[in-house]
């Protein structure tokens, strides 16, 4: 008597689709990072106009961009204020964070979509209300406007950024240190902050790279003594086509680059992002 022993056969996993999202990842990757490669060529040019390729290799574009007044004087404006508005943003967000998180009240989804209002908002909108009420009623300083447009537009990304990690902690770790006789204050500096670092960590890199980067906001809300560095590369841009304006977006892209690689080192990117599209 013969037993035969029944193999399945393997089945096949369709790929059909992996070849068209491989090649429109590669697209989408020569579409962003080309760009970049033309600016980066054309501030090593020794020309007195901007173009490519350049005309010989010279670095005295970048010298320029560094003793430019008006370039290093914004450079100040808008790391000062990156940091204090994502400071703010940081403050107000992760408490908003931790109540959204761990408590259930009536309105709670109003309240969340109120936080994140300003990612649905133009930004347009929101720097001409804040024109209106604040510069042109209220008198207050450039700074002071642009400060609580900076913040409110970061205060989303905050929330939402360490929302998401704290959803992936565990509560009943924070449960068992109350148990053991915790207090709320030692309970948050041993146990929440320490889970949350990384959220808070990714959410102050988003936030200071969104606030130096913004555009329209900064626009609307200049004045004649303080100006952020975008928005005086704009302005330079419109009155000369030299490659000082490429030297100068070189150096800010050499600085991300080692801002990111520090961040990498210390905390690490998959720690970092991990958490924030679960």
């Amino acid at each position: 008597m013969s037993i035969r022993l029944a193999i399945p056969k393997p089945t096949m996993q369709k790929t059909g689709g992996r070849p068209v999202l491989g090649t429109l990842a590669v697209i989408g990757y020569v579409v962003m990072i080309v760009p970049i490669l033309f600016v980066v060529a054309a501030a090593f040019s020794g020309g007195d106009s901007l173009q490519f390729p350049p005309e010989n290799f010279s670095l005295k574009w970048f010298g320029a961009a560094v003793s430019y007044k008006p370039f290093m004087s914004a450079l100040a404006s808008s790391a000062q204020l990156a940091v204090l508005a994502t400071l703010l943003a940081l403050v107000i967000g992760v408490p908003a964070a931790l109540a959204l998180q761990r408590s259930n009240f009536a309105g709670k989804g109003w309240v969340q979509g109120l936080f994140l209002s300003p990612l649905i908002v133009p930004e347009l909108v929101v720097g001409l209300a804040l024109y209106q009420q604040l510069i042109a009623g209220l008198g207050t300083s450039t700074f002071t406007a642009l400060l609580v447009g900076h913040t409110a537009l970061l205060i989303p990304y905050a929330v939402r950024v360490t929302g998401a990690a704290l959803s992936l902690a565990d509560p009943f770790v924070e449960e068992a240190a109350r148990g053991l006789g915790a207090g709320p204050f030692k309970v948050f500096t041993s146990v929440t902050l320490p889970l949350l670092r990384p959220g808070i960590v990714s959410a102050a890199l988003l936030s200071f790279v969104t606030s130096f980067n913004n555009v329209p906001l900064s626009l609307l809300l200049q004045g004649r003594n303080f100006s952020t560095l975008p928005v005086s590369m704009l302005d330079y841009v419109q009155k000369s086509y030299d490659p000082m304006i490429a030297a100068m977006s070189t150096l800010i892209l050499a600085a991300t680059i080692v801002f990111a690689f520090i961040a990498e080192r210390a905390v690490g990117f998959a720690t970092i992002f991990g958490g924030i599209n679960k």
